[in-house]
């Protein structure tokens, strides 16, 4: 009777399956794995909608429209965006959104810096808001270099930058004409801001694009990709992965 040698009998197994990558000791995981997603409102367009209500605001003081008295009550309207524009960051961030999120914790604290030194006036008040005016025009470009798929946030940054650094030139100088200027482009950073929200809102509320805000790359595949396309890479996002 002829029988099998090792060899044969081996050449009849199935080979093993390659090892995951890793450390040897470390089993795969993956198959017990689950990560759970929780879906939420967009909170852009509240953003968006605060940038624009407090801009307007202070656009009118710089403008003469409300006077040098009411310097404290315009302090005291802008103190919500504060609030505000916080929650919606708070809120980008459990999105996975780090750079909406980014834009508007830092709006959001602008925001406060500037609602504190309006209605206490504290000494050489003006002259450090327009460092810190300075400071975020350069945060803003920053932002706008790497925003350039997502077009409408891209529009803020490109109206803010210089909005806020016509700001900071006349908190520091404390040129009339410097005054004017920035308060002119802060009633623009308002209208594009409240045209971004309302496109979001919109966009949201229908599930597909109504007023055009030119989404391009990984922008537009969020809103049109299905779900494979939105979960790709989703083991290697902040809140997933081991550390930051």
């Amino acid at each position: 009777m002829k029988t099998s040698s090792d060899s044969d009998l081996g050449a009849s197994d199935p080979a093993p399956a390659p090892a995951p990558p890793g450390r040897h000791h470390e089993p795969d995981l993956r198959r017990m794995t689950r990560i759970n997603l929780r879906p939420i409102a967009s909170p852009m367009p509240l953003g968006f909608y605060a940038v624009a209500i407090a801009s307007v605001v202070v656009g009118c003081l710089q403008l003469g429209v409300l006077g040098p008295g009411a310097r404290q009550a315009v302090g005291l309207v802008i103190l919500p965006a504060f609030v505000l524009q916080l929650l919606v960051a708070t809120l980008a961030f459990g999105a996975r959104d780090v750079l909406a999120a980014s834009l508007m914790a830092c709006f959001s604290g602008l925001w406060l810096a500037t609602s504190l030194v309006l209605t206490l006036d504290p000494a050489q008040g003006t002259r450090v808001l327009g460092v810190l005016n300075a400071v975020f025009a350069l945060f803003a470009l920053m932002m706008a270099s790497v925003a350039t798929r997502k077009r409408a946030l891209w529009l803020v940054l490109c109206v803010a930058v210089p909005r806020f650094a016509v700001a900071a030139a006349h908190n520091l100088t404390g040129r009339a004409w410097l005054g004017t200027a920035s308060g002119t482009l802060g009633l623009l950073l308002a209208a594009v801001a409240l045209y971004t929200a309302f496109a979001l809102m919109l966009e949201d509320m229908r599930g597909a694009q109504v007023l055009p805000i030119v989404r391009t790359g990984p922008a537009s595949a969020a809103l049109e990709g299905d779900l494979t396309v939105q979960l790709r890479d989703l083991e290697r996002q902040a809140g997933v992965r081991r550390t930051l």
